[in-house]
């Protein structure tokens, strides 16, 4: 008898018959795995939608879902899974802190992090690591303060320390002034004619100016048309003005502003972001007035931009300043409410009788 032959069949089938076993064993897993997880689900309904769990149960969670890798996706059900991830974030990184006294929650020392990175725009991960430790918080690694600080946006300390366009306009906003032109299409007796309006806007105070308008805003009108605005600019303190690179401003435009104790700004070629509240405002005042006007002659087009602009510097609610108008009080809070209308209807204001 050829018992290596014998050996060589048999074992096949010994290993055919372990995999059908095997199968068999997978099969009835599945079929366990799937009744538990209708059997949760009805569960869960009868509990509240939002279960809280102790610091110990995440733990447990985080021990037994952890291997499973990306499966669990399809079975966890007590949370979702990019909250089950941040757990496990979590709680990888709070094992590195220091169990003591002052105890400090891990979302707590996220926030100081924070803090510390957005006050200290020039330290590094190790700096504030040492005032960390400082502050008997260590057993906290460098990586694992870059990675919290990367998942609440905020650069490495090189990139940090750059000033932001935001930042300026920040530190200056109480002196802030911004200006630009906008166009409007008028017909006229000689035809369609594009008329340019120069216009300024407090950017504290969001109220506009309108300088002037006209259909050739050549230097010598651009030059005159701010000298006769330049009222709004009397007083001394120390002021800043945003425009734009539009060849219409001349040179002699920003010198204006010197005896005024003014400086005028540039801000770089095709940039209107830079120039937010101008940019609005064109945009406000053509949505809710210009664009739904054919306007004839030149008289029109003023009557139309001095009635809007009046009822935007004192009764047209803002979202930059909470909701409100500019300086505008209610007044009565009781009676009638009744309804001022403008430009046919275009513009309406509710106030008490």
């Amino acid at each position: 008898m050829d018992f290596t032959k014998s050996y060589t069949i048999n074992g096949t089938l010994f290993q055919e018959f372990l995999g059908l076993l095997g199968k068999m064993t997978h099969s009835n897993l599945i079929r366990q795995i799937e009744y538990m997880k209708v059997e949760n689900e009805i569960l869960r309904s009868k509990l509240p939608k939002r279960i809280t769990t102790t610091t110990s149960e995440k733990r447990r969670l985080i021990k037994y879902g952890l291997p499973l890798r990306g499966q669990i996706k399809s079975i966890i059900s007590i949370v979702s899974y990019s909250t089950f991830r941040r757990w496990a974030a979590e709680g990888v990184t709070s094992k590195q802190l220091k169990r003591g006294r002052p105890r400090k929650t891990m979302q707590e020392i996220v926030d100081l992090i924070v803090r510390m990175a957005k006050e200290n725009k020039l330290w590094g991960y190790g700096r504030i690591l040492a005032e960390l430790k400082k502050l008997n918080i260590s057993r906290l690694s460098r990586s694992a303060i870059k990675l919290i600080l990367l998942r609440n946006g905020i650069e490495p300390s090189p990139k940090r320390k750059e000033d932001s366009w935001d930042a300026f306009i920040k530190r200056h906003f109480e002196t802030l002034w911004a200006c630009d032109f906008f166009t409007k299409t008028v017909w006229t007796a000689l035809g369609p004619k594009i008329f340019h309006v120069l216009f300024f806007i407090n950017i504290r105070t969001r109220k506009v100016h309108i300088a002037g308008i006209t259909t050739k805003p050549d230097k010598k009108w651009v030059v005159d048309t701010t000298k006769s605005l330049s009222f709004i600019f009397k007083d001394r303190t120390k002021k800043l003005l945003i425009r734009d690179g539009d060849a219409k401003f001349p040179k002699e435009f920003d010198e204006l502003f010197k005896p005024h104790n003014a400086e005028v700004k540039r801000i770089p070629y095709r940039s209107p972001n830079l120039n937010p509240y101008a940019e609005g405002f064109v945009g406000t005042i053509k949505r809710e007035c210009l664009d739904h006007f054919f306007v004839f002659g030149e008289e029109h087009l003023k009557y139309l931009i001095r009635e809007y602009v009046g009822h935007y510097n004192t009764k047209r609610p803002h979202s930059g300043v909470n909701n409100e108008p500019l300086g505008y009080s209610p007044g009565k809070t009781k009676g009638r409410i009744k309804c001022q209308s403008r430009l046919g209807g275009m513009i309406k204001h509710y106030y008490w009788e």
